[in-house]
């Protein structure tokens, strides 16, 4: 049985990677954080009494589960309703970062000239990009496993499908970007 403390770490230790990834699965902010807002409540309403080892796995099957709700909430709406909003411009101005700065690396990056920061931040953008172009299946199997450091068997059991179907997604997804990002002239 998880104790309050133990679901209040857990969800602390994953709501920046869990808003990242859906982010890069849903492409609207108001939207990911709502997601990622219903799955953490759910996880504490639902399955709350469960052993701290079991929400992991637990929150990555609700969050996708969220993830596909939404999708087919917007499918239905778009089929029934025009929104007025999609008729503005979007607000490309928030940008995030794929392998976002840790506080605890500031001491190091201080000393970084301004040139080798800017071209860190290319990098960086570019890579977030070609993530953001992976085809959704990959792309939440790239995340998972990298993001998340799932193993095979935890990214399999949260995305529904069989270890083969992640190491294959993986495999496409590692092989996509860095042909992608070897085109752009970014080496390993």
């Amino acid at each position: 049985m998880a104790t309050e403390q133990e679901l209040s770490d857990f969800l602390k230790s994953v709501d920046k990677r869990a808003f990242k990834r859906t982010l890069y699965t849903v492409r609207d902010t108001d939207a990911a954080l709502d997601i990622v807002q219903d799955s953490m409540i759910r996880l504490a309403e639902k399955y709350g009494d469960r052993p701290a080892a079991e929400l992991p796995l637990l929150f990555q099957r609700i969050l996708a589960n969220a993830i596909t709700d939404w999708f087919r909430r917007q499918k239905v709406r778009d089929a029934v309703v025009q929104n007025f909003s999609s008729f503005e411009g979007s607000d490309a101005t928030v940008e995030f970062d794929l392998l976002e700065t840790l506080e605890s690396l500031d001491a190091r990056l201080g000393s970084e000239s301004a040139l080798d920061s800017v071209a860190r931040a290319q990098v960086l953008r570019a890579i977030e990009e070609e993530v953001e172009n992976l085809p959704p299946r990959q792309r939440e199997a790239f995340l998972m496993r990298y993001w998340e450091e799932l193993d095979v068997a935890e990214t399999a059991a949260a995305m529904g499908c069989s270890e083969g179907s992640v190491k294959t997604h993986c495999s496409r997804a590692v092989h996509a970007l860095a042909r992608a990002l070897k085109a752009k002239g970014i080496a390993p």
